[in-house]
């Protein structure tokens, strides 16, 4: 899977470590920055993460940041992504369960590493539900629909 990634100096950390982790297990990652921990505007690079799935660059992206919370906003406002502040396994089960989540946040400051890396991993794994979701999907997709 070819997998977007994209933070602010607060996620920096987080997101070489999870870029390590994913090329480990396989991935192809397209790191569209930043490249240290000196201040940085997120939407500087996440909007490029997540133009790139929406697109079909990449299949999915995961974008990092003090809380995620700025980084979610950013990345939901490009069309044809969902994505999903994720904080523990159960959200991230649900992200792509229930919403077909594209996309996760994660905030770095908020979880510690290693629960961050299960996040991704939960989130990979699990498939689309579709059902009742698919049709919920099409509604968050074609307002009106």
């Amino acid at each position: 899977m070819k997998i977007a990634l994209g933070t602010d100096h607060a996620g920096y950390e987080y997101k070489e470590r999870i870029k390590q982790h994913l090329i480990e297990r396989g991935h192809e990652v397209v790191d569209f920055g930043t490249d240290s921990a000196e201040s940085a505007d997120y939407p500087v690079f996440v909007r490029p993460a997540a133009e790139a799935v929406a697109k079909g660059e990449c299949d999915r992206g995961i974008v990092l940041g003090g809380s995620g919370n700025g980084e979610a906003i950013t990345a939901n406002r490009v069309n044809g992504i969902r994505c999903a502040l994720c904080w523990n396994l159960e959200t991230a089960r649900l992200a792509r369960q229930h919403n077909d989540a594209n996309m996760i946040s994660i905030g770095a400051r908020t979880i510690d590493l290693d629960l961050a890396l299960q996040i991704v991993d939960t989130w990979l794994t699990t498939g689309f539900e579709g059902g009742r979701h698919a049709r919920r999907i099409r509604m968050i997709d074609e307002p009106g629909s």
